[in-house]
């Protein structure tokens, strides 16, 4: 029993607590019914709180991890962390369409009017594309922040992703018409010429949330299978000036620094600058080969919010003494 209290207090702070998390009454209902004010009622039951007559105790339905969650967004400054189980063993593809369904859940949870949002590519933002429910949506936009990669015809396509995305939430698409990586820098600035391409780069700076993949520069990425996008030469190049991963292929260092090479000279789409004034940066992504990759984004802020894995989520707390 909490001391310093009169009997008769300790009885009303019970009653209330009863009234209130027992009963199911409102705080209106219960001032009516013991001819308090509802202000009196809140602060009753606020001093039962910092009394411990009532003690409240949030328990975890299984496989959810709340507690991995308050220590990203503390660790790393997140506005929000989403972390969901995965079996310790499952496959990149199978983690992949798992966390896509999560990224998808959460986009219908914070989706807002007159949002605009960027897109990039990538196979987890694919499992989140095809994770979306059909959704009455008005004013929102969608827009491709990195030219084409890959074969068109690919699922994991920017264009096919958000002509998708479209679908499912209605609303306004404007595509990047162009490929996402040209043979040279003089290419480049003949595509920026371009009215209709020079009105996408313009949206970047009204873009308030973005969705991004995180990849790793590893040779079998998405980014190497294909055999257009990039060479292994390029590759061992980025690797050798301390490239980790990319966003949207702008490379960055385990700090998440810019890592500057003749392939970002030629790549259409948004920079990472540019990509750290988006309001909202959403990383999706997970996997084995990920947590190193997704801590350098974190580490250079170029996210703002991590849908993750739960054993990545676990190996990126863990102290990095390398730095």
């Amino acid at each position: 029993m909490p001391r310093g209290l009169p009997r008769q207090d300790l009885r009303l702070l019970v009653k209330v607590s009863k009234a209130y998390y027992e009963q199911g009454l409102t705080q209106q209902e219960i001032a009516d019914r013991l001819h308090q004010s509802r202000s009196r009622v809140s602060r009753l039951l606020r001093q039962a709180r910092d009394t411990g007559i009532v003690q409240i105790t949030v328990v975890p339905p299984k496989n959810t991890h709340p507690d991995l969650e308050v220590q990203l967004e503390t660790t790393f400054r997140l506005q929000e962390a989403v972390v969901i189980e995965v079996a310790e063993q499952s496959s990149d593809e199978a983690i992949s369409r798992e966390i896509g369904m999560a990224a998808a859940a959460y986009l219908q949870r914070t989706l807002m009017d007159g949002d605009i949002i960027g897109i990039s590519w990538g196979t987890t933002l694919n499992a989140m594309v095809s994770a979306l429910q059909p959704q009455e949506t008005r004013d929102v936009h969608v827009v491709q922040i990195i030219g084409g990669l890959g074969p068109p015809e690919a699922e994991v396509h920017a264009t096919d992703l958000c002509r998708r995305m479209v679908r499912a939430l209605g609303g306004k698409l404007t595509l990047l018409a162009a490929p996402g990586i040209v043979d040279s820098q003089q290419v480049k600035e003949v595509i920026l010429r371009d009215s209709h391409v020079q009105t996408v780069f313009d949206l970047f700076s009204h873009i308030n949330v973005a969705y991004v993949g995180i990849g790793a520069p590893t040779p079998d990425s998405v980014v190497m299978r294909d055999g257009t996008i990039m060479t292994q030469a390029e590759l061992d190049g980025l690797l050798a000036k301390g490239a980790v991963g990319d966003i949207a292929l702008r490379y960055f260092d385990a700090r998440g620094q810019p890592v500057h090479s003749d392939l970002d000279d030629r790549v259409v789409g948004i920079t990472l600058e540019q990509l750290r004034r988006i309001d909202r940066v959403v990383g999706v992504s997970g996997g084995q080969q990920k947590h190193a990759v997704i801590r350098g984004a974190l580490l250079g802020g170029l996210i703002d919010v991590l849908i993750t894995d739960q054993v990545t989520a676990q190996r990126l707390l863990v102290p990095d003494y390398s730095r």
